[in-house]
């Protein structure tokens, strides 16, 4: 047998790193770094020296460290733990650094003073799934500490499925008796909209799916995470509730958040079904619950469209959710943010008045941040509004003006699918060549799956480029991924059947989309167009007398639908309910 190069050992593993500290480095770098050097160098360090540990080396935000007994690991981390919580007593929630540490025990390799093997994996994925200022044991670790210290207690979390290890692992957290979980400080909530996706209750009595459970979840927030605006709490922290009943609010304290997503498991034979909800944890007001079934034929397949659809439908509800509570605040105390959700609320009314009153909002936010890519790409989109409707004196002022805003929207923001989506909208509206909008929106889709936004707004661009069945197929997508939107994609899709020639069944979907946006000139237009290729010419007529007391637009340029024999159809059938000729 050939003789091993590298020395073997037995040790405690120590693995320690600071959780949040990317959100910390953000926000104030270098202060961050010169905190965490004064904990390291005058607790850390000398507090694993004195339990005869030794540092294997630093890990930017963290550190390694062997000791010879588990015990002296053990209450190393503790006392670390302590001294930290007390430093942290006057230091504000949202600047305090806060350790993870996990230990393990087991044999590694030392090669050039440094340490390997799956012992010092495990306590690495250990310290990932620690409480902010919280410990976790391996069950081998454990066996070596308990009943011998009084001062602390043990909670069993159960076996968990830790990533790249092959096998389960049982995960023990420390509790400290003398600092009670539950007193640990709030966390200041996000700038933006927070969310935390808790891992899935396996229901089905099946332990295989466990597995199955967690890759669903670990599907959602990678999902989640496509939408930029939304700042999606990682899994490690998500899943340090794994196994445990939890109080919403208190998740929402403990993590910073102000949304959870919450879901459960059964299995029946090879059907599974798939139950969310989506909690405000602030209120504890339940924003939007619904169900999904399929089957195990193919896990991966099943686990991907059901994170796609949860995402899409989520999305919408947190817009939903945070102009509410937008609207609500006091108007002296408006972020940028604020601003641009006011403005999106009014923007979404489609109504003359409200689009120019949400131009004031973003002007406002655009004075105090010029480079808020979703400001400008929504105030491109109102002027594209106001000149699709008729209501600007000056159309090629409002053209120049709408494209600008859009391109300095995607320069600001760069690969952001929903500035990407609103920006390919109004430039293939407004250029004559319609082709880069395509290529923006289809990035957009790209990038974001699961936005209805984009499905919708490539709806219209298909539509646009002559594509009609593509167009309808987008648009069903859209209403798939989000069917209560404020904007039913009911008129794209009635369009469509315009363009196809099925006039009888466009008509019915008009008169539809009439009810749900009966200030939308395009509505008018289209119900117009359509009856009068029906022969019912005074039906038609009716049709633009209401119209004319929306709009003086009554025949529009109609210069963005790129198929001259569909444009001059649907003109056509407007030009005989107006009493025009060409």
């Amino acid at each position: 047998m050939a003789r091993n190069p590298f020395a073997r050992r037995l040790v405690a593993v120590f693995a320690a790193d600071v959780a949040g500290y990317s959100r910390l480095t953000g926000a104030d770098e270098e202060g961050t770094h010169v905190r965490l050097r004064e904990h390291l160098q005058g607790l850390v360090a000398p507090n694993i020296a004195a339990h005869r540990g030794a540092i294997v080396k630093n890990t930017g935000d963290g550190l390694l460290a062997e000791f010879d007994s588990v015990m002296d690991a053990v209450r190393c981390a503790v006392d670390i733990q302590r001294s930290m919580a007390e430093r942290n007593a006057d230091v504000p929630p949202d600047q305090r650094i806060e350790f993870r540490i996990g230990i393990n025990v087991g044999d590694v390799i030392e090669d050039a003073g440094d340490i390997f093997g799956d012992a010092v994996n495990v306590a690495a994925r250990l310290e990932g799934i620690a409480d902010p200022g919280g410990i976790c044991l391996s069950d081998d670790a454990y066996r070596h500490v308990r009943h011998k210290l009084d001062d602390v207690s043990f909670e069993d979390a159960g076996e968990q499925k830790l990533k790249n290890i092959e096998h389960p692992i049982r995960v023990i957290r420390v509790r400290d008796r003398g600092v009670a979980a539950e007193k640990r400080p709030a966390l200041v909530l996000a700038d933006k909209p927070s969310i935390a996706v808790l891992p899935f209750q396996n229901m089905s009595g099946d332990p295989e799916q466990e597995y199955f459970a967690d890759g669903m979840v670990e599907e959602i927030i990678t999902a989640l995470s496509r939408t930029r605006w939304l700042f999606v709490i990682a899994r490690n922290s998500s899943f340090t509730y794994k196994g445990r009943a939890v109080d919403v609010k208190q998740v929402g304290r403990e993590l910073g958040v102000r949304y959870v997503l919450e879901g459960s498991i059964r299995k029946a034979g090879n059907r599974v079904r798939i139950t969310c909800q989506l909690i405000d944890a602030v209120s504890d007001a339940h924003l939007w619950a619904d169900h999904f079934d399929g089957s195990l034929n193919d896990v991966f397949d099943l686990q991907d469209k059901i994170a796609i659809g949860v995402a899409g439908v989520i999305e919408p509800a947190v817009v939903a959710a945070e102009i509410r509570r937008s609207i609500q605040r006091q108007t002296t105390d408006l972020t940028v943010y604020d601003l641009y959700l006011r403005a999106r609320a009014d923007a979404m009314s489609w109504e003359r008045l409200r689009l120019l009153h949400a131009l004031d909002l973003l002007q406002h936010a655009l004075e105090l941040d010029p480079c808020y890519g979703p400001a400008l790409v929504l105030a491109a989109s109102c002027r594209q509004n106001l000149d699709l409707n008729g209501w600007t004196e000056d159309p090629e002022r409002e053209r120049q003006q709408s494209v600008d805003l859009a391109r300095r929207a995607i320069r600001a923001s760069g690969d952001d699918p929903y500035v990407l989506a609103e920006a390919a909208f109004v430039i293939g509206y407004f250029e004559s060549d319609i082709d880069p909008a395509i290529v923006l929106i289809d990035r957009s889709l790209e990038l974001n799956p699961s936005s209805a936004i984009a499905w919708f707004r490539s709806g219209w661009l298909r539509l646009w480029a002559g594509q009609i069945n593509l167009g309808i197929e987008h648009f069903e997508n859209s209403l798939r991924f989000n069917p209560l939107r404020p904007a039913p994609p009911s008129l794209g899709i009635a369009i469509g059947h315009f363009f196809a020639g099925h006039l009888e069944r466009a008509a019915a979907m008009l008169r539809l989309s009439l009810q749900e946006n009966p200030t939308w000139p395009p509505c008018y237009r289209f119900l117009a167009s359509c009856c009068a290729h029906l022969g019912r010419l005074d039906e038609a007529r009716a049709i633009v007398d209401r119209l004319r007391d929306i709009t003086p637009s009554v025949i529009p340029g109609a210069k963005h639908w790129r198929v001259p024999e569909q444009r001059e159809f649907f003109l056509e059938g407007l030009r005989l309910a107006a009493g025009e000729t060409k």
